[in-house]
């Protein structure tokens, strides 16, 4: 087995990503993570940058990491200047990080174009850079910034610098792709041309890809075919422009469908959905639904063929168990479905030999999803359609009125409020309640009209809520599909709600919402379970 080093760089090249920002806080959260699932180096960021960074090594050593060593990140010096005087390399130093990463120019057109120092000086800059820091104790990295389409344009001399680098102390050379262009076979040969480059200092390669053509996760499964020790990567592939490597689906691959490789220390895979959810959440950015291996429909199965075989065999249409990944496995029901997926999403109902029934959801299914419904994202309110085409639904309470007034005066905040009229156990309620906006007002409205009656509320929040609209070509007249995600103490659930009406679209989604919550917690006292 031979051990692939990961390198993680969410907290730096990561943040370079559209969209991605991550507090102090964020950095120090996620590095912890990092470590507890065995990530071999966490580059914490580049100190020169910004007062959060330098913090960041400041902070960090307070953490008690058990495995991943910190990285901090750099340039090679300035041209003109010495190491020891230059900001960056001071930076470095400064901030005490056990692993300094150094990117030069390997591009002879980066260094006479970009850089605008002639090519001898250019070698001078990297090997002054990595020997500074070599010299003062510390491990050096260096990140060969535009190898690939360096070595294709001019290989004497991208050969050169990479040499000054080994030459000069640096420990370990990363072979990045930055523009993220090369194809597979031509990482395989340059990666190889490389290391016989490298040979005779007995200093190894890495690799380092964006993933510019969607190729970064291949490239860099063939540059550790070809003998790279180390991938560097972003958890989700977060990064600039299209992104890094994925490092969730490196790890995957090289763990579960590669022969002879150990990442990890061979532990913690399972926690692998986890720690992609957690840094999505961290980054306050939406999941990836078909994100390989640990998305939410990575093993999702909808067409009514595919569920019939995996309930016979799960391989059939599962290239490995998700919960290898921690992952778990998700029937939906669509219009597509058969009567396969109503079995398997219905079997806590007790009616899979009810065939009669079984026709009857489906045909509501149909039904319902012609009109706008999806269910996918809403398995609360698939839940209560069971129950309503069986006859077991009765609702706890009866809407009788509600209405919603936003009121914006000049120059004033807007208020808006909600009124609903409830009969609940043959009593009714009339309440009024206040919020940010329509759905939150009315969130709040009905609470208070339920709360005395149905105290578990309490403890039911609203964490999502998405509008989309149906058959966008009837203009103001489309229908508007409503999707919130609520959750408890326990679970999460979805329910949809749809109409011409974007309020009574939330309103049928928040009647749902709260008719699950109740109907979950009556189960769990029916199976002997505190409420």
């Amino acid at each position: 087995m031979r051990s692939i080093q990961i390198y993680d760089t969410t907290l730096r090249d990561g943040t370079q990503g559209e969209g991605v920002s991550l507090s102090l806080q964020d950095k120090l959260q996620i590095t912890q993570r990092l470590d507890e699932i065995g990530v071999d180096y966490v580059e914490g960021g580049y100190p020169l940058s910004n007062e959060k960074d330098v913090e960041f090594f400041q902070r960090v050593k307070e953490l008690g990491l058990t495995h991943a060593k910190v990285c901090a990140f750099g340039m090679t010096r300035r041209r003109g200047m010495s190491a020891e005087d230059d900001p960056g390399m001071r930076a470095l130093y400064e901030s005490e990080a056990p692993v300094c990463t150094v990117v030069g120019k390997t591009w002879d057109f980066h260094a006479t174009e970009v850089l605008r120092v002639s090519l001898e000086e250019n070698l001078e800059m990297i090997a002054d850079s990595v020997r500074f820091l070599a010299e003062s104790g510390r491990e050096v990295i260096y990140d060969a910034e535009h190898f690939f389409d360096g070595w294709k344009a001019n290989p004497e001399y991208a050969a050169k610098t990479i040499q000054a680098a080994a030459d000069a102390g640096a420990t370990l050379v990363v072979l990045c792709d930055t523009n993220g262009g090369s194809m597979p076979e031509e990482i395989v040969d340059l990666v190889k041309q490389a290391q016989a480059v490298l040979e005779s200092q007995g200093v190894p390669v890495g690799i380092h890809c964006h993933n510019d053509c969607d190729v970064a996760v291949a490239n860099s499964l063939a540059a550790v075919d070809a003998g790279a020790v180390q991938v560097q990567g972003t958890i989700n592939g977060f990064g600039e422009r299209c992104g890094n490597a994925d490092l969730i689906s490196v790890v995957s691959n090289l763990a579960f469908k590669k022969q002879g490789y150990q990442v990890l220390g061979g532990t913690n895979l399972e926690h692998l959905t986890e720690l992609s959810r957690y840094v999505h959440e961290q980054a306050n950015m939406l999941y990836r639904n078909n994100q390989p291996f640990v998305g939410q429909s990575a093993f999702a199965h909808k067409g009514g063929m595919h569920v019939h075989a995996i309930s016979r065999a799960t391989e059939s249409y599962e290239h490995m168990s998700p919960s290898l990944v921690g992952n778990e496995r998700r029937i939906l029901v669509s219009e597509l479905s058969g009567r396969s997926n109503i079995i398997a999403l219905t079997t806590k109902h007790n009616i899979e030999h009810d065939r009669a029934l079984m026709d009857k959801i489906l045909a509501q299914v149909v039904e319902m999803e012609n009109e706008g419904y999806q269910f996918e994202a809403a398995e609360g309110t698939f839940d209560l359609l069971v129950k309503k085409c069986a006859g077991t639904f009765t609702p706890h309470f009866e809407r009788l009125k509600y209405h919603v007034e936003v009121a914006a005066p000049q120059n004033e905040e807007v208020v808006t409020e909600a009124t609903v009229k409830l009969r609940v156990d043959g009593e009714l309620r009339h309440e009024v309640g206040e919020g940010d906006g329509p759905v939150n007002a009315l969130d709040a409205a009905l609470r208070k009209a339920l709360n005395g009656t149905y105290p578990a509320l309490r403890n039911m929040r609203l964490v999502d809520y998405k509008v989309r609209v149906v058959n966008s070509e009837a203009g103001t007249a489309a229908r508007i599909r409503v999707i919130i995600e609520s959750a408890d103490e326990r679970d999460i659930w979805g329910t949809v709600g749809v109409s011409e009406n974007i309020i009574e679209a939330s309103w049928i989604a928040l009647n749902d919402a709260v008719e699950y919550k109740l109907y979950k917690d009556a189960a769990r006292r029916c199976d002997g379970n505190p409420s």
